[in-house]
């Protein structure tokens, strides 16, 4: 194991643990705990430090609002100012070796302003970049994911990610004959659950559609299994530029890997880890659309988060969406007892669009139904690869929570891409 000074780790020290308990969301933050806070300020007396974890524990306590005790963090890194710095000062001292263009956005952040379109996307040009500068990458963040993202700093921050791609993935699109669905859910997988999205896909590709699924590896805080598990022992699945999208796809459709795409993108994998939280990357690489696919099948688990990713995958050029709500554990999979079900979105030829919910518990769908969702414990990434190809074959596993999920899932997205197609103008 990886060891620091006084035996703390990179993953494991006190400046963790207040990211833990302060980086939780603008309406969640509570005052750090009395002994965390002592421990915290001992730290940041050591040569421990891990500097984006020091930007994002910053980040998070700027984001919350320093209580009168917490203000001691403050002066114990600006030890030289006379009471509370300023916010001047405080960025001076935590991000020393940032580039000099970014000193006004990351003052900006630190008072939690707003970015502007262009501002944001010179903060995503150094986000991917490989400059110095980790504490203010944490900090920013850290800083965007707590008070939110505006559309703006999204947009620009996605804007920021395009030059990032491989030459393959910045060519023209291949003109296609049938539509392009590209399936996203969270790159950290899940835990207690078995993953379907292979099997979406290949029902998608019999339909007649092409697909491609979005895959990475996992940042966490769920490490057990995830999508790019999957596609990596299924066959012949991983595109490499967007030219083979006219070739023969395989039996589970195309998979994209990030770090194919974007080894800008994938080193934030390893920055995630750090920080533990899912900042901005988390929501905008499920929506960065490399192959200019028609249709984007996505998930969120906040219900308020809906809208604005039918605004996200517009940005990013998709005619149709199709966002499940509820996934289980955030993923394509839905539930078969919560209240799950699907917005749909069409492009307009005016450029707004048209939306259409399709829930899960009507009459039509009770079959699929069932009071509980099975736990999987453990989760085994053989045992779901073993239903994935026995369900392909044979129509079915056995295992009966895992059959219904999947043709679930199925009714409810036939439904939602039938509805897309039929109601977009383009």
């Amino acid at each position: 194991m990886e060891t620091t000074q006084n035996g703390y780790t990179t993953h494991q020290n006190p400046l963790i643990e207040g990211i833990k308990f302060i980086g939780i969301g603008k309406h969640g933050s509570k005052p750090l705990p009395q002994d965390l806070l002592e421990i915290i300020l001992q730290y940041l007396e050591t040569e421990a430090l891990v500097p984006i974890q020091l930007g994002a524990f910053f980040g998070a306590l700027m984001a919350k609002g320093p209580t009168e005790p917490e203000k001691r963090l403050l002066q114990a890194l600006v030890p030289s100012a006379a009471g509370t710095p300023d916010v001047g000062d405080l960025y001076q001292h935590l991000c020393p070796d940032a580039p000099a263009n970014m000193q006004e956005i990351g003052i900006k952040l630190l008072r939690k302003e707003f970015l502007t379109l262009e501002e944001a996307r010179e903060l995503g040009t150094f986000l991917y970049a490989d400059s110095p500068g980790e504490s203010l990458r944490g900090m920013a963040a850290s800083m965007l994911r707590i008070r939110y993202e505006t559309m703006e700093e999204y947009q620009g921050l996605i804007e920021a990610a395009t030059p990032t791609f491989t030459p393959g993935f910045k060519e023209p699109a291949p003109q296609r004959q049938k539509v392009l669905v590209q399936l996203a859910e969270p790159f950290d997988g899940v835990e207690h659950s078995y993953m379907v999205t292979p099997l979406l896909a290949q029902a998608f590709q019999n339909d007649g559609l092409l697909v491609i699924s979005t895959v990475g590896r996992s940042s966490g805080p769920k490490l057990e299994v995830n999508a790019h598990d999957l596609f990596k022992h299924l066959p012949g699945s991983f595109i490499t530029e967007n030219k083979e999208l006219l070739q023969a796809p395989p039996t589970f459709g195309w998979a994209l890997d990030q770090k194919t795409l974007s080894p800008a993108l994938d080193k934030w994998v390893d920055r995630r880890r750090l920080i533990l939280k899912r900042p901005f990357l988390a929501t905008s690489e499920k929506v960065l659309n490399p192959a200019h696919a028609d249709i984007l099948i996505t998930s969120v688990f906040h219900i308020t988060y809906m809208e604005k990713m039918i605004n996200l995958a517009a940005m990013a050029g998709f005619k149709g969406v199709i966002i499940l709500k509820r996934g289980l554990e955030g993923t394509l999979a839905p539930s078969l007892c919560k209240a799950s079900g699907i917005l749909c979105a069409a492009l307009q030829a005016d450029g707004s669009f048209k939306t259409q919910t399709f829930d899960a518990d009507t009459a039509a769908l009770a079959a699929y139904r069932t009071d509980a969702d099975a736990v999987v414990e453990p989760l085994v990434l053989e045992d779901n690869l073993q239903h994935i190809n026995e369900f392909a074959t044979a129509g079915a596993t056995g295992n009966q929570d895992f059959d219904k999920r999947v043709r679930l899932a199925l009714a409810l997205y036939r439904t939602g891409l039938a509805w897309v197609q039929q109601h977009w103008q383009v």
